[in-house]
């Protein structure tokens, strides 16, 4: 038994020291403008205004950094040679069936001017399943199929987005979650109190590498911690107002944005960004 105990042990090492061996070499493939995961964050918890059994923990380093978009100006993309796909590589997994049903609704709004792949995507359909069941949006020729490509008449990107924009919404409203949500990043934990009570913890921070999980190391390229997407326009929760509000409710949201002004408006903010332009 010992013997047996001894050798699981020494195979969970194993196993462990090649997954730092295949994330050092990740590591030193990826692109030179990336900075690295692990640095010094501003954090900040406060009670949830509309809930009192719930309270919020954001990163103030991220929500504060000057990180945007910068989709069809300079993203390489997080599969290598596929620039222009941007993050629409591998598709779009929907968080629920109540998600899948409020993009089904917008996806039948979709006209063949909008939408590139209109004709494929009614007639054989818009969604699959991947290798382990769960349903997505489907790829067509290396992406997502509402993805636009580049001198497309409507405009290379999300159809469902151009969609939004067209009719004067928020692209959070027609878009898959995870479209909208990325790249903020919004989790939950239980905290047990030492007098016995529980709160809910939400935690509002960067959607880093390791937010995918251990493929998150295998990606091109990301641009949360990339120099080249960082440094134009508003901070982050300024940027993103629309979703933090829809993620935080807006008494909570309103309660982040004192909180990162007072930062902002400190001489020496701690922990700054570390993709974020020197001043």
């Amino acid at each position: 038994m010992v013997a047996k105990t001894k050798k699981a042990k020494q195979e969970k090492a194993l196993k462990k020291a090649e997954k730092r061996r295949a994330q050092a070499t990740a590591e030193a493939r990826r692109p030179s403008d990336e900075v690295g995961l692990d640095f010094a964050r501003a954090w900040v918890t406060f009670p949830d205004p509309a809930d009192d059994e719930q309270l919020f923990r954001c990163d103030l380093t991220w929500l504060t950094s000057r990180w945007t978009c910068i989709f069809g100006s300079g993203c390489q993309g997080i599969e290598a040679g596929r620039a222009d796909d941007g993050c629409c590589t591998l598709g779009a997994h929907f968080s629920d069936e109540e998600d899948e049903e409020r993009v089904a609704g917008h996806v039948a709004r979709l006209t063949p001017d909008l939408w590139q792949f209109h004709d494929v995507g009614t007639d054989s359909g818009w969604i699959q399943e991947d290798e382990d069941g769960d349903r997505q949006t489907r790829r067509w020729q290396g992406s997502c199929i509402f993805q636009n490509r580049p001198g497309f008449a409507a405009g290379a990107g999300c159809s469902l987005h151009i969609l939004a924009l067209r009719e004067g919404r928020e692209p959070l409203e027609t878009k898959p979650d995870v479209c909208w949500q990325l790249p903020v990043r919004r989790t939950y934990d239980w905290i047990d109190r030492p007098d016995d009570t529980r709160v809910l913890q939400v935690t509002i921070g960067e959607y880093d590498r390791r937010g995918w999980g251990s493929g998150g190391h295998d990606l091109h390229w990301w641009c949360t911690s990339a120099t080249s997407a960082h440094g134009a326009g508003d901070p982050v929760y300024v940027s993103y107002a629309p979703e933090l509000t829809e993620l935080m409710g807006k008494e909570a949201y309103a309660t982040l944005v004192q909180l990162c002004e007072e930062r902002l408006a400190a001489a020496l903010p701690m922990a700054p960004h570390p993709a974020d332009p020197r001043p």
